[in-house]
């Protein structure tokens, strides 16, 4: 299987939240209060700019009809239990019809799917692509698909619900019990009756009890793989487990509507085996489509890149985190994790890994929780995010303008992050949409500052061969003890028509006076004389240029949370 090494410069849309031009942001709102946005919203004029910024992938999250308040009878869809649904819109993450998209995103809901084929061929127009949720761990506590393909079976139609596990059912049950709402659920919608689950099914976060936790995955169901999780977590994969082979039918559905790319959600809580399978079959049909897991063990990387299939891996744990301590200040905080992040994903598996400062999971950057209220703090780590490595990037939207996420929406109680269970509309981005004309009218002077910054700083991105397609020097070890080794991070990326250099400045508040050393070693391996003289140009961030000679020393200076980056060069 061929692995793929683009720069991907990825768009996290919560889809439901990004066309909403509704500002009302009423407490629990429905979507005819507070507004949702529709496939129409995803324009040509919203896809024009947004292939300008510089974006080559849009990641829209909750295409897929999950658990909703909304009431969706007139269509003929079922009602959904408030008492186990997150929020008035629901959980992205809470499928209920894994061939259909919410009707709620249709202006006609009866022809919501000729609605999103339309929106996914603007996108295609406009020289984009479409990148849209898996999830395959887990499904609404009450699964029903009435778009379903002639002969397909609902997950659970066919269980034997007296076992708790059989390599043939597709979901875990709890024999001899009955369903109970967790504690603190207060739904805003009263029920119109009890919600009866019997016996009662395990949780989507692999909770095997009949009453789960307000903070649990309550709202879902856990999907059985074939892995008796009680039992030593055995394995019966032979023959091929029904849910393996529901799975793959329902990628291909989506792959054959056009779409570009799958992340994955929670890729590790389903066995790697399975994605052996579903990879490669998607991938014999459709070559170039993109597999991203979200993955926080480091130890299964290799495995879920080598044996799953995977294109990229969510790189939280190791690179994410590291900055974060650092534009945070975190008193342990110090660039020396980045280049433990390096040295741990060196080799052949750097250029898998998908970086980003935010995502619907995270807290918000410009929060009193991340960068306490100065969303330039975080520029350094974004510059190091973008460029570290040749693997992808992602944005989620509002970061560029410094959202605050400080509402309370609903189920999402002002924790720092964009709600994803509630029908509202995000301010700052609001102001970019500007009612559809998407020319940013409505920005404050430092939000139009922050997004300057996020816009040219992907321009750099696209244009370089070197961070594109470049090797990676790490030039932290060779400095001097002048050199602030806590808070100054430089490396090189080099390919063979540019050489860069890259210098990163964490300190909040001192400017940096560098004397920086490149060791014999990188110029060589640069293609480079050790005793050759150079031009070194400021490309990113820096202006001017200066002579230098690579046996000395190279005078940088860096502005507080700020980064440059310099070119070499033979020219004279």
């Amino acid at each position: 299987m061929t692995q793929k090494n683009d720069k991907l410069v990825i768009l996290q849309m919560m889809f439901h939240l990004w066309g909403n031009t509704n500002s009302t942001n009423k407490m629990n709102g429905s979507a005819a209060e507070n507004g949702v946005t529709k496939f129409k919203d995803i324009n040509d004029k919203a896809l024009k700019e947004l292939k300008k910024f510089g974006y080559s992938h849009l990641y829209m999250t909750g295409l897929i009809e999950h658990a909703t308040m909304e009431d969706l009878t007139a269509l003929g869809i079922p009602k959904d239990h408030p008492d186990v649904v997150k929020g008035r819109c629901g959980s992205p993450f809470a499928i209920k019809d894994y061939y259909d998209v919410n009707p709620f995103f249709a202006s006609d809901p009866s022809k919501r799917m000729e609605e999103f084929e339309a929106m996914v061929a603007r996108v295609h127009k406009n020289g984009l692509k479409v990148v849209m949720d898996f999830v395959p761990n887990h499904v609404a506590r009450v699964y029903h698909s009435d778009m379903k393909p002639a002969g397909v079976r609902d997950f659970g139609q066919d269980d034997d619900v007296n076992k708790g596990f059989d390599p043939h059912n597709n979901f875990y049950y709890l024999p001899h019990t009955q369903f109970q709402i967790p504690d603190g659920v207060n739904s805003p919608v009263k029920p119109e009756g009890p919600y009866i689950e019997s016996p009662a099914k395990a949780s989507g976060n692999d909770v095997f009890s009949s009453k789960p936790t307000i903070d649990d995955w309550f709202e879902t169901v856990k999907l059985n793989y074939g892995v008796d999780i009680l039992n030593g977590r055995s394995r019966h994969f032979d023959p091929v487990p029904s849910t393996w082979i529901k799975m793959v039918e329902i990628l291909k559905y989506w792959s054959a509507k056009g779409v570009d790319g799958f992340r994955c959600d929670m890729a590790e809580m389903v066995p790697v085996e399975f994605w052996q399978y579903a990879t490669s079959a998607i991938k014999k049909e459709y070559p170039e489509m993109v597999f991203i897991a979200e993955i926080y063990n480091p130890r299964e990387y290799h495995n879920y890149i080598k044996v799953g299939g995977f294109d990229y891996l969510y790189d939280k744990v190791g690179l994410y985190d590291g900055l974060r301590r650092l534009v945070e200040q975190k008193h342990e905080a110090t660039v020396e994790d980045i280049t433990r992040v390096w040295q741990h994903e060196s080799g052949d598996i750097s250029e898998h890994m998908l970086r980003f400062l935010e995502n619907h999971d995270e807290q918000r950057v410009n929060t009193p929780a991340f960068a306490k209220g100065n969303p330039f703090a975080a520029v350094p780590a974004m510059v190091v995010t973008a460029t570290l490595h040749t693997g992808p990037v992602m944005i989620y939207f509002g970061q560029e303008l410094g959202e605050k996420a400080d509402g309370k929406e609903g189920f999402n109680q002002a924790d720092d992050r964009t709600t994803m269970f509630d029908f509202w509309g995000v301010p700052s981005h609001q102001a970019w949409m500007n009612g559809g004309k998407f020319d940013g009218a409505g920005l404050t002077e430092e939000q139009k500052n922050l997004q300057a910054f996020y816009k040219g700083l992907l321009k750099f991105v696209n244009g370089s061969e070197a961070v594109q397609k470049g090797a990676f020097f790490d030039l932290q070890y060779i400095q001097n003890h002048e050199y602030d080794r806590r808070k100054v991070y430089s490396y090189l990326r080099y390919s063979e028509n540019q050489k860069l250099v890259v210098v990163c400045n964490f300190d909040h508040y001192q400017e940096k006076n560098i004397s920086l050393h490149i060791p014999d070693g990188a110029w060589s391996v640069m293609g480079l004389a050790p005793q050759g003289n150079y031009t070194l140009k400021g490309v990113y961030e820096a202006k001017g240029s200066q002579k230098i000679n690579a046996k000395e020393n190279i005078s940088i200076k860096v502005a507080p949370n700020s980064a440059v980056i310099y070119e070499i060069s033979s020219k004279k």
